[in-house]
């Protein structure tokens, strides 16, 4: 009870720290103005487009336009040296190395006459055919890019490795030509 008999000299004025009407001003100017500029660095930031950390890229300008190429597309060949046909070591080395050399996938090995004996009774036409259009895992040419001759020659050259006795395939008359037509351009 007696707390409720308390004397006014023990508590003081109640003063603030805002003492004179321009700091009134002042302190209220800023307690509008601080917050909203912190909205608007806070808007900024997260508004901003180069931001690392986490999150995709899959909205980039970049990655749609990597999303919307075309299935497929025109390729041109520089055909400078169309008439210079490849051995067939050349085209065995290119291409056929891959495989054959390691017998991967179930490829006969070059100089293996045994893995290559029933396939060379097939005789020729058969091997090259394969060749062309893909057996088993090998596909159409190995997966590579030469001529039909340059296929055969590279059978050729395999099948010989383990004991054939084919002889190179012809060029054919056209192929032949444009060696000679093309240094007689030059």
């Amino acid at each position: 009870m007696s707390d409720a008999n308390t004397s006014q000299d023990d508590e003081g004025p109640h003063e603030g720290p805002i003492k004179t009407p321009k700091q009134l001003i002042l302190a209220v100017l800023f307690s509008f103005v601080v917050p909203i500029f912190a909205i608007v660095l806070l808007v900024s930031y997260v508004t901003t487009e180069h931001r690392s950390g986490a999150g995709g890229d899959g909205l980039t300008p970049e990655a749609v336009a990597r999303r919307i190429l075309p299935v497929g597309t025109v390729a041109i060949k520089d055909m400078s040296d169309a008439g210079v046909l490849k051995s067939g070591e050349q085209v065995f080395a290119a291409q056929c190395t891959a495989c054959h050399t390691a017998g991967v996938a179930g490829a006969p090995k070059l100089g293996d006459a045994d893995a290559w004996a029933p396939r060379i009774k097939t005789g020729f036409e058969a091997l090259l055919n394969a060749a062309l259009k893909g057996k088993n895992a090998m596909a159409a040419q190995g997966g590579g890019d030469f001529s039909d001759v340059e296929i055969a020659r590279a059978v050729v050259y395999m099948a010989n490795k383990a004991g054939a006795k084919f002889d190179e395939p012809k060029v054919p008359a056209a192929a032949a030509s444009a060696p000679a037509v093309q240094a007689a351009a030059k």
